[in-house]
């Protein structure tokens, strides 16, 4: 397969809060990126949708035990393939996706993903490098009902916006300078994500008034974020359902690996 000499970077999230991971814990791994889904471990399935996307020209693995991630004799592969290599991760997520795009030797643009992403295919990657357009920040969401028909009734965070509720599908696209204002911004309300009041405070009562009002529809609300965090922002659509499936639980797990065998 040729790939693009100037495509995309593509970052992959591959660490852990700090303390046991209870899904790892549960398959007795140390690491949640080396749990193994149908087979394989998380952290390769997704490196191998990336690395047979023609659009990613290389592949970044970022963890704070990230070299010895791809010391696992599943990954011999990627650990063997020039275009992957390992960057040990910072305090925070957001601060570690800044410091990377932050380094010469990395730059713009960047798609970011994580290890438990399982369900990542070549041919989504090509729908959302595609309907990335010209925003400075593009998210990846799938519509509920498009998960539902191709996965069934499912509890997921739904984000509920005038004409519909999506969940997100861990992958977004960094691609231009403005993003590092948006990852900044996103480092200081990080510890706030699960708080609607303490995040009305950071982007503001009217805002969020709006939203919790369900008065914008997700294009706009994303375009009036990306307004308060000095970035341009829009949503990707996704068409496969099975791409809001992520493996944060261990009846995910299950899902997923459910998903896997119906699809191969």
């Amino acid at each position: 397969m040729t790939h693009e000499p100037h495509g995309w970077t593509a970052l992959v999230l591959a660490g852990q809060r700090p303390g046991v991971d209870p899904v790892a814990a549960h398959f007795g791994v140390e690491a949640k990126a080396l749990i193994a889904v149908a087979g394989e471990t998380m952290l390769g399935r997704v490196l191998t949708a990336l690395a047979d996307a023609p659009q990613v020209a290389r592949i970044i693995v970022l963890a704070q035990n990230a070299p010895e991630l791809l010391v696992h004799p599943d990954l011999a592969w990627a650990a063997a393939e020039p275009r992957i290599t390992a960057r040990v991760s910072g305090r925070t997520i957001s601060g570690s996706v800044r410091d990377a795009i932050g380094d010469p030797a990395i730059g713009l643009p960047v798609l970011v993903t994580t290890a438990d992403n399982v369900m990542l295919t070549p041919a989504t990657l090509a729908e959302f490098v595609a309907g990335a357009g010209t925003s400075d920040v593009s998210v990846a969401l799938v519509e509920r009902s498009r998960l539902e028909a191709a996965v069934g009734p499912n509890t997921r965070t739904w984000l509920t916006f005038k004409g519909g509720a999506y969940t997100g599908a861990n992958l977004f696209a960094l691609s231009a300078p403005a993003a590092r204002n948006a990852l900044t911004f996103w480092e200081q309300v990080e510890q706030d994500r699960k708080s609607v009041l303490r995040l009305a405070a950071h982007f503001g009562p009217v805002l969020m008034l709006k939203l919790l009002l369900r008065r914008m529809t997700v294009h706009e609300a994303l375009a009036a974020a990306g307004a308060r965090l000095g970035a341009s922002a829009a949503p990707v659509l996704l068409s496969d359902g099975r791409m809001g499936v992520d493996v944060d639980k261990v009846e995910d797990h299950t899902l997923a690996e459910r998903l896997l065998a119906e699809r191969d």
